[in-house]
């Protein structure tokens, strides 16, 4: 009886699916943190939780890829996640663009909630807190709302989670 061997190592595209995801969420929330603290453009509670999902998958993907050494079920599942997370992110970006920054105010809204009742708009002001209304935070980045380019990030991280998720060796 033949068996097949257990494949110990991630296909050369899930690996670099995973790395491309991680680094351009890094790097989007980069751009916030210098859209707010440089250009003085302050976030509202959906932008915050919108850096939170980025974060999430940077840990994700960097996770899947550490533990993806020992068994490529790992990575896939890292894949998986972040196809999962950055579904979130598609449907928290239009939610920003289509009903909250239309909104007076978007406190109380499930964004605001989370952040304030875990904390880390107080524990890292800095990263996660909340210093506008979703309407006053609306802003243009070359004539495109910053949520539609979140949006379309998100939208491609999905895509690149699908892709690795579906290499093969």
């Amino acid at each position: 009886m033949r068996t097949e061997p257990i494949r110990t190592t991630l296909p050369h595209t899930t690996r670099l699916c995973l790395h491309l995801i991680a680094w351009l969420s890094l790097a989007s929330v980069g751009v916030a943190l210098v859209s707010q603290h440089v250009f003085e453009m302050p976030p509202c509670a959906w932008c915050t939780f919108q850096r939170l999902l980025y974060l999430c998958l940077t840990l994700i993907c960097w996770l899947g890829l550490l533990i993806g050494r020992l068994h490529s079920l790992f990575g896939r599942i890292a894949c998986a996640l972040s196809a999962l997370v950055a579904f979130g992110g598609v449907a928290t970006a239009w939610y920003q663009h289509d009903v909250a920054a239309n909104m007076v105010s978007c406190s109380q809204t499930f964004a605001d909630r989370f952040m304030v009742s875990s904390g880390l708009d107080a524990g890292v002001p800095w990263l996660f807190g909340i210093y506008a209304s979703c309407m006053d935070a609306r802003v243009e980045l070359f004539g495109v709302e910053y949520a539609l380019w979140s949006l379309g990030l998100f939208v491609f991280l999905a895509l690149l989670a699908l892709v690795g998720l579906r290499a093969r060796r």
